[in-house]
């Protein structure tokens, strides 16, 4: 025997018809479907109840054996609704030996439950059923409804929207609105960085490290404390002089500052990486090769860097020309590092397979 099964996961029948579930039977589905339809007449589950009827004289006429019913979850869709029809699933089941089913839909989100039916009997096949006037209406509401339960998924699309009216909101209070746009221009440049770059994502690991990190008394936190420090040096130094370049161009203050920076910058992140290594080294007892692979990499680019800021420079009639020589070797320098780095990087892993031991079947 086949059976015909609509479910109606939000408890429709129950909130609006007073009605429990399962409904079994052709009399009794077809006056559920009445008694929801004169309840509320915009319901798409009458609809799909008289489909699951159609759909169940259709076999008939066709000579197949098949019965019908109605499954209804809880107005709190969720984990509840979807054990309540589960076991009433279980419930028609013992009552009719169905060898397979055919699912009544009315939308994406009575399809979720589909798993759920097809673990314990064989499905057929699902047939949807929509409103003429508005086919796709619901299933993409409930697609967005769903997409916007995932906690990641609304901090990406609802956070910013919330930036937008907090920031103007308070720049509109204080009388400010233009500084208002020019600030939620810059928060949302850097978010929309941090989106693209899972920025956001290492920070919360980086975080989540630090609090394993001072529990464990790791001396990576005392480093990275420290190169957290020399960054925000770096950032006050270069401000320092932008701030002192008033009287040039905007464009020179900005060299000014990156060319301040830089050297802190490096320094940071050396001194990062160094906490790093002696972590694994403690933890394992050996120093790892990495740190200077690392340490290699970060000089190269860092005299790549300041061999760049130089050239800007000189191209701008601001350096003399006798810093060629020394712009050049900066940034030839800093290339051979980092290729160097990379020459490095391979030895290691070439030593590392060479010394590993053989893998035997058996």
């Amino acid at each position: 025997m086949r059976l015909v099964v609509c479910d109606d996961r939000d408890d429709d029948l129950g909130r609006k018809a007073q009605l429990d579930g399962p409904i079994v039977g052709r009399a009794e589905v077809l006056d559920a479907a009445n008694r929801l339809g004169v309840a509320d007449p915009e319901d798409s589950d009458t609809n799909a109840i008289f489909a699951a009827v159609a759909l169940l004289d259709e076999l008939r006429g066709s000579g197949e054996p098949c019965e019908v019913c109605v499954l209804t979850g809880s107005a709190k869709v969720g984990i509840a609704s979807d054990r309540r029809v589960a076991d009433q699933f279980d419930r028609v089941l013992e009552r009719v030996q169905a060898s397979s089913a055919y699912l009544v839909s009315d939308g994406a989100e009575d399809e979720y439950l589909f798993p759920i039916l097809s673990s314990r009997v064989r499905i057929d096949g699902v047939r949807r059923v929509y409103v003429r006037q508005s086919p796709s209406l619901e299933s993409t509401y409930y697609t967005l409804v769903r997409a916007l339960k995932d906690p990641k998924l609304r901090a990406k699309t609802v956070l910013p929207f919330a930036f937008v009216l907090l920031i103007l909101g308070f720049a509109a209070a204080g009388g400010v609105f233009l500084w208002g746009v020019i600030g939620l221009a810059i928060v949302l440049g850097v978010y929309l960085i941090f989106w693209t770059f899972d920025i956001d994502e290492a920070l919360i690991d980086a975080v989540r490290t630090a609090s394993a990190d001072t529990r464990q008394g790791s001396v990576a936190f005392g480093f990275g404390l420290f190169a957290l420090a020399l960054v925000g040096v770096g950032f006050l130094t270069g401000y320092n002089h932008y701030a002192a370049g008033a009287s040039v161009a905007p464009f020179v203050r900005v060299l000014l500052f990156l060319q301040s920076g830089l050297l802190w910058w490096i320094l940071g992140v050396l001194v990062w990486e160094t906490g790093r290594a002696l972590r694994r080294m403690f933890a394992r007892g050996r120093f790892p090769r990495s740190y200077v692979v690392a340490t290699t990499s970060v000089i190269g680019i860092g005299l790549v860097s300041y061999g760049i800021v130089y050239l800007v420079r000189y191209l701008e009639g601001l350096s003399p020309v006798a810093q060629v020589p020394l712009l050049a070797g900066l940034i030839v320098t800093g290339l051979g590092l980092v290729i160097g780095a990379g020459m490095i990087h391979q030895h290691f892993r070439t030593v590392s397979r060479a010394s590993a031991p053989p893998i035997t079947s058996g």
